[in-house]
């Protein structure tokens, strides 16, 4: 039996652990380090001293991360890999064994690196996740808010279409100071609230307004407001950091494009952060490459994408590779004669295409939005979602690697295209049947 080559005799694997990392070169007889700043600086001097250029660890929660960056400044080659792919062995059932495991593997060449984004990269995703975190944070306290009101029976919430808006916040902080004539707090709300909702906001501002309810309304407005100034202070370090990355903008043109050519802004979402010539910052990041062209991509989804991929596609060898790694291509699976599928594990940037699929689908002129509806139609809901995802993904990938902008033909002209091809599928099968296909009369 031909044994395994070793592909590279000094390449290390490490077993992260939160207070201590087990060392292994090629399988043999592991070190033992502390986590601590000075012992990790030892761990890199002693790889300088083995000639080690590579090294293999697992993806351990938060602890791996600043060991990657240690290992990255001291200039070894590193290799984040997949715990589940290297777990299922017998024997291995102590830190000693699982790092002379994985520096078996990674010395015979078995391991294969996941993807980590570059330092600059990771350093705008802290500061995305930072501030998504405070976004679920700010719409808990909304919860909470509404919860109050639903104890007191007080339905303003459900009478207009945001509690957190201008109108809302004005009805809750008067309702706070000590007013509860409906009429003077249907006199804070917008004019067209006002036309159109009075009645019903008066009515729905009619209940108990117990003690209890109303400290608990205020905590809950207190602490909305403090994640909203945490949010805001999210957006002055990335809008910084973006500028960094970006580089220098010149001054605008008359067009408002600066020396990138810019899609047609698109209205900023709710969540979406405020910052000054954000599309622009963000094509100039892509190489001059406006990513909002693409239906369904807003400059906040961009901004969140890139920080989860990067702007360099080339770190994966395909499209299909990248589809695959977002969890947006199915898998397939075969024994013998059995085939089955594979459920797909979607990560961050792929739940977030899946979200911006199913904002697209409601879309009435779009190409894409007919493609949805078309494949709803025979695989459901579920599998169309996915697939305008993966479709989104593509051409995400397409524009930034290749330069292949998107150019929307519209709604009617997706919808001549499926009926072309309907027809020509016609036709072949009536000449396989030997039938002559002919075009009914108009009336």
């Amino acid at each position: 039996m031909k044994a395994l080559p070793v592909l590279d005799p000094k390449a290390a694997a490490i077993d992260v652990g939160s207070e201590k990392l087990h060392v292994s070169i090629a399988g043999d007889t592991p070190k033992v380090f502390g986590t601590f700043t000075g012992e990790l600086e030892s761990l890199c001097t002693w790889f300088q001293a083995q000639s080690v250029r590579t090294v293999a660890l697992e993806a351990t929660g938060v602890y791996w991360l600043y060991l990657y960056e240690v290992l990255e400044d001291a200039e070894l080659e590193v290799v984040v890999v997949n715990g589940r792919h290297v777990q299922n062995v017998p024997g291995r059932k102590t830190d000693m064994a699982d790092c002379q495991w994985l520096a078996t593997l990674h010395a015979h060449g078995l391991l294969r690196g996941g993807f980590v984004p570059t330092a600059d990269i990771r350093q705008l995703q802290d500061y995305q996740r930072l501030r998504a975190d405070h976004l679920v944070g700010a719409a808990s306290q909304v919860q909470k808010m509404q919860q109050a009101l639903e104890r007191m029976n007080i339905k303003f919430h459900d009478v207009i279409s945001d509690l957190v808006g201008v109108s809302g916040l004005k009805v809750v902080r008067a309702i706070l100071q000590g007013e509860r004539r409906p009429g003077e707090l249907l006199a804070l709300c917008d004019v067209q609230i006002q036309k159109k909702k009075s009645d019903r906001v008066k009515e729905s501002l009619r209940g108990c307004w117990k003690k209890e309810q109303l400290f608990a309304l205020r905590q809950a407005l207190e602490l909305w407001e403090a994640y909203q100034q945490k949010i805001a202070d999210c957006d002055r370090e990335l809008a910084a950091l973006l500028q960094e990355m970006a580089g220098p903008l010149p001054p605008p043109e008359a067009g408002g494009g600066g020396d990138v050519k810019l899609a047609p802004a698109k209205a900023p979402g709710k969540n979406a952060p405020v910052i000054e010539r954000f599309q622009e910052l963000l094509a100039r990041l892509c190489g001059g490459r406006d990513a909002t062209q693409i239906p369904g991509m807003s400059s906040y989804l961009v901004l969140q994408l890139i920080s989860e991929v990067g702007t360099d596609m080339a770190r994966w060898a395909s499209e299909k590779h990248f589809v695959s790694w977002l969890g947006l291509a199915g898998g397939r699976k075969q024994s013998g004669k059995r085939r089955g599928s594979v459920k797909a594990h979607r990560n961050r940037a792929g739940r977030l295409l899946c979200a911006a699929a199913r904002a697209l689908a409601q879309s009435v002129d779009k190409a894409l939005g007919g493609f949805y509806r078309r494949l709803r139609g025979r695989l459901g809901g579920l599998a169309a979602n996915v697939a305008l995802a993966r479709k989104l993904a593509l051409l995400f990938y397409r524009l930034l690697r290749y330069g292949v902008e998107y150019v929307e033909k519209g709604l009617k002209s997706y919808e001549a295209k499926v009926l072309e091809g309907e027809t020509r599928l016609l036709r072949k099968l009536a000449r396989k049947q030997g039938f002559t296909l002919i075009p009914a009369q108009a009336n």
